[in-house]
């Protein structure tokens, strides 16, 4: 295939026309010319390496996010201190995704640059042991989410060419569980050591905080290991001559009107950290704020664990149903989750608290499941539309600097509009989410 850009684009439109009428791909998605993998046999060892890389990674990197709060007070940090470091972290990830993307499509070689990554992130979390001030924590922060910016479209990349297409949602579906499990044993991990070196608090306050903080390396290098030892790479010869634009420029348009309608549904899609500060709000005035931040906690580990048990069988189904109209069907869930939201804004008063609880427990199920879809369905799709290999690192870095910037500017706009009136924020966040499923069911 040719690598000149314009040309590229001819041979995509020609590539997604004649997967369109092919047979085997009768739910709608398109195929890699050469799959690694025959049909059915898709947990194999770079699959497998893969979720066990992400589990030990999240494990790591959750650790430590579970206990930054309390870390931050400790060192007298202004309360505006992790709103600034949430957000320059997470924006500094999402432009990082994109040239790392297109730049190991260049070269030709994925795993190094994905292991590096893996290795930058665990240790930048663990140096958070010896930092003093909150702009120290900024730094390490944001050298943890450049090394994950890094390393996540490189690795859906490699993912997406592990296994047949037949099996691709299957297979991230298997990973995104891992990522999960991994998010829950994170924060389970640090309460239990924060339990045991709680008599260290009484000569440091900060001690025990380090010490989980430098633990962390433990799973964080171990991830970088996993990948270096079990992800396996098919390289491809480098291209010096691929330029930035024109490799994005050269995306297949039917992967273009994708992003579309994941954009705007991401710029409704806002971080569900928020979701723990609206559930503690309005249980608050039922049970007091101690007791709504501990059942906040319960409810947001319950989404984790629906997250984590949906995610397998959505990716299964996908490969079965299609993944267009299974996305779709997760939009439109996450709509439902965000108008409950708003009906338990403006009822909140009238509510006895057995019903609250059990509509917060409903509604973060909900939230566990349509996140489930999200995440495993935007990285198979992203390879279904991009057939050409040579452009799949590019591709995954667009697909993640576009989620990237949603998850910034709904947090940001849904964080506004709550000073306004909570409800309001959701209700933005109801609109943006229905607009951007019905978008998406346009796309073909």
């Amino acid at each position: 295939m040719s690598k000149n850009p314009r040309g590229r684009s001819i041979a995509f439109t020609a590539a997604i026309d004649m997967s369109e009428n092919s047979n085997c791909m009768s739910n709608g998605d398109h195929a890699d010319q050469q799959p690694h993998t025959p049909p059915g046999r898709w947990l194999n060892r770079n699959v497998v390496g893969m979720g066990l890389t992400s589990l030990l990674s999240d494990a790591s990197h959750e650790m430590a996010t579970s206990v930054l709060g309390g870390f931050l007070d400790i060192i007298g940090a202004p309360r505006y201190a992790l709103g600034v470091i949430e957000g320059v972290a997470d924006a500094l990830s999402s432009f990082v995704k994109l040239a790392a993307g297109w730049y190991s499509d260049r070269v030709g070689r994925r795993k190094t640059i994905t292991t590096a990554g893996y290795a930058l992130t665990g240790v930048a979390f663990a140096v958070l042991a010896v930092a003093a001030t909150w702009p120290m924590v900024l730094l390490c922060r944001s050298l943890g989410w450049l090394g994950r910016g890094v390393r996540g479209p490189l690795r859906d990349a490699m993912l997406a060419e592990s296994i047949h297409p037949a099996d691709r949602g299957k297979a991230f579906g298997f990973h995104r569980a891992g990522d999960t499990i991994g998010a829950i044993l994170g924060p389970l991990l640090a309460a239990a050591l924060m339990y045991f070196l709680a008599p260290l608090a009484a000569d440091n306050p900060s001690g025990p905080f380090r010490l989980v903080f430098l633990l962390t390396v433990i799973p964080g290098l171990g991830a970088a290991l996993a990948f270096a030892l079990m992800v396996r790479e098919k390289r491809r010869p480098a291209d010096p001559t691929m330029r930035f634009w024109a490799s994005i420029r050269g995306l297949p348009g039917g992967f273009r009107r994708l992003l579309v309608g994941v954009g705007v549904f991401g710029a409704g899609d806002f971080s569900h950290t928020l979701l723990i500060m609206a559930a503690a709000q309005i249980l608050a005035g039922h049970c007091g704020p101690i007791a709504a931040a501990q059942i906040a906690a319960m409810l947001y580990a319950l989404r984790n664990t629906l997250y984590a048990a949906a995610s397998y069988p959505i990716g299964a189904l996908s490969d079965r149903y299609g993944r267009r109209l299974l996305l779709v069907l997760g939009y439109f869930l996450a709509v439902v989750v965000m108008l409950g939201f708003v009906v338990l804004w403006l009822t909140e008063a009238a509510l006895a608290l057995p019903w609250m609880l059990v509509s917060l427990a409903l509604l973060f199920s909900l939230a566990g499941v349509y996140i489930a879809a999200e995440d495993s369905l935007e990285g198979a799709l992203t390879a279904d539309y991009v057939p050409d290999t040579s452009a799949r690192g590019a591709a995954y870095g667009v697909m993640g600097t576009v989620n990237g910037l949603g998850d910034f500017l709904s947090s940001a706009i849904v964080g506004l509009l709550w000073t306004v009136h909570p409800a309001a924020g959701f209700a933005y966040a109801a609109a943006m989410m229905f607009l951007g499923a019905v978008l998406l069911m346009r796309v073909r």
